[in-house]
């Protein structure tokens, strides 16, 4: 049984995600398809481990906030050790918003994280680590024989919480 803050294995989903090749495009089509008028857009480049090689892992990510769930839109930029995303889009380079993974979010102190981090291995293998400052900690495991898709698993900071929420826009569809 996992300890009671890590909750369920699928528990507490917090973000569904998709990798694009061209994020204008698809938070374009996101906008007027499912109503969402405006993302939080960033560039992030960071060091990480994904598939037993470390690197730079260099993104541009939309975000923004429907109702409970964060939408993630993920655009590898080149460079670094960005395959876990790199291969899911088409190979002949077409335009795409592949459904890429959820999210699970790590309440409660750091401690917590270490603790849920130490649970996961043997079938939900790690295949991807990072951090951001001393704020945010992530992995990913390859749940894709069992549940079709990588879970990314996280823990933010109060502060990283804080910063997130004034800058990733809400919005509501009630």
């Amino acid at each position: 049984m996992l300890p009671p803050f890590a909750g369920p294995a699928l528990g507490n989903i917090m973000q569904v995600a998709w990798v694009t090749p061209d994020i204008e495009r698809s938070m374009a089509m996101f906008g007027k398809t499912y109503r969402v008028p405006d993302w939080c857009v960033m560039e992030v480049d960071f060091p990480a481990v994904a598939f037993g090689e470390s690197g730079s892992m260099k993104l541009k990510i939309a975000l923004a906030n429907v109702d409970a769930i964060q939408l993630e839109l993920i655009q590898p930029i080149g460079g670094g050790i960005d395959r876990i995303y790199r291969d899911a889009l088409p190979a002949d380079g077409s335009f795409a918003n592949v459904f890429h993974h959820v999210c699970v979010k790590i309440l409660g102190p750091l401690e917590n994280w270490e603790a849920y981090l130490a649970t996961l291995g043997g079938e939900r293998p790690i295949v991807y680590t990072g951090e951001i400052g001393e704020n945010a900690r992530f992995c990913y495991t390859d749940e894709r024989a069992t549940v079709g898709m990588f879970v990314e698993h996280v823990w933010f900071s109060p502060e990283q919480e804080a910063q997130m929420a004034s800058v990733v826009p809400t919005y509501t569809t009630k």
